[in-house]
């Protein structure tokens, strides 16, 4: 929650002293909405729904990186305020690949151990062999 609070900040900033409103947006609504999804995750139905909340939310990160960059490029941000806003977002970026990773890396196991204890339907063991 903290990360979203800056970028609102962000945003007020940028739209009250800068008069930015298009691309300060496009801020709000992507960094705001990576701990959305992590906390709605956290809420999950099923283990499908959490995965599905933490690539939402890292797709969403990787969205602030863009918007990031460009809103610097721009020069709405000085380089002090740049680095600190990227700087937390990379390190949510690091922390949501690194989690995606090894539920990927749980799924392929536990589908490979469900082929080979024979709880696959035949058919679907077939699949595997070309």
């Amino acid at each position: 929650m903290a990360f979203a609070k800056r970028v609102a900040k962000c945003y007020v900033f940028l739209k009250e002293k800068k008069g930015e409103t298009v691309m300060s947006k496009q801020l709000l609504r992507c960094g705001t909405s990576i701990g959305a999804n992590v906390r709605e995750g956290q809420y999950a139905q099923s283990k499908k729904d959490f995965i599905s909340k933490m690539n939402i939310a890292l797709k969403e990160a990787g969205e602030t990186d863009y918007w990031l960059d460009v809103i610097h490029s721009a020069g709405y941000f000085s380089d002090e305020e740049y680095t600190s806003l990227d700087s937390d977002n990379k390190e949510l970026l690091r922390m949501l690949a690194l989690a995606q990773q090894q539920m990927v890396k749980e799924s392929l196991t536990r589908a490979f151990d469900e082929l080979h204890s024979g709880k696959v339907h035949h058919n679907a063991r077939d699949l595997f062999k070309k």
